[in-house]
């Protein structure tokens, strides 16, 4: 059985429309990011606890916080660092979510930071296993874990670290989908799905670039969870979640529609692999 989540503030930065997207699309689930132009981790416990009654009005459920947790540069004094992880675990606390999307600092001499980048998420990892939360790491451009073989060093090398699968991102960073797939895909918690097209290196919908999403969902063997982030169209507050430029092969109006298309794409894939949609789950048929 498969569950979708979004990203759903690539639809709006309001936070009122950003559920008027799921429910619309059904898609049960929710990848907290940004909510009325606040990055995730910047929201009080008091603003959590209204969010939260909101989602519940609508019976979404928080199925990770999208954190930035990791998104600094690998200098960072993980000390001081740790408030910044206790908060986002407190705001998991209040949502009900039991994951964190985060990331391993951005560096680019990887021999040299490797033991302290093990060190240091191996500190934030059980801060967040004395809560039961699942800390799941997204290989990401210009971080340490953006390769295959680092990604599995990290999952290897530090406790109870999980792993978020990226195609789109892998591709951005030049490696082969295949190798990524074959070595990585079946150690992912749950999924991200947004496509590339590394001809023109432009952001699609799934299944129209060279991601193989279909290979990776006919390869998925257990119950999981699918996020979107199709990144079809430059969204409010894009530019705090990635400092390059978006470039998009397809043209949309607006960004509801773009993610409304991005939907429809990922249910004729999932349609195409043999999924019945039966309630708010995708079964195989």
């Amino acid at each position: 059985m498969i569950k979708l989540s979004a990203f759903a503030d690539e639809y709006s930065n309001n936070f009122d429309k950003q559920i008027e997207a799921l429910v619309k699309n059904n898609i049960p689930y929710i990848e907290l990011r940004s909510l009325d132009g606040m990055n995730v981790k910047d929201m009080t416990l008091d603003q959590a606890y209204e969010y939260k009654r909101k989602l519940d009005n609508y019976g979404i459920e928080v199925w990770s916080i999208g954190s930035p947790l990791g998104k600094v540069d690998v200098g960072v004094d993980i000390d001081e660092y740790m408030q910044v992880v206790r908060h986002v675990l407190d705001l998991c606390e209040i949502f009900g979510a039991k994951r964190v999307r985060m990331f391993s600092f951005f560096t680019s001499e990887y021999d040299k930071y490797a033991d302290k980048v093990v060190s240091m998420l191996s500190i934030m990892v059980k801060e967040a296993t004395t809560r039961g939360i699942l800390l799941c790491h997204e290989n990401e451009k210009h971080i340490y874990g953006d390769s295959p073989e680092r990604i599995l060093h990290l999952l290897d090398n530090v406790d109870g670290l999980c792993y978020v699968y990226d195609p789109a991102n892998y591709l951005q960073c030049g490696e082969d989908i295949d190798k990524c797939m074959s070595m990585t895909a079946d150690r992912a918690e749950y999924y991200h799905i947004k496509d590339v097209d590394t001809s023109t290196d432009l952001l699609v919908p799934a299944g129209y670039g060279d991601g193989k999403i279909d290979k990776m969902l006919n390869l998925i063997d257990r119950d999981t969870v699918l996020t979107l982030e199709p990144h079809l169209k430059v969204f409010e507050g894009y530019a705090e979640i990635d400092g390059e430029e978006m470039k998009n092969k397809f043209k949309f109006d607006t960004n509801e529609e773009a993610f409304d298309f991005a939907v429809k794409s990922l249910k004729e894939l999932l349609i195409k692999c043999g999924y019945v949609e039966v309630g708010d789950a995708w079964t195989k048929g």
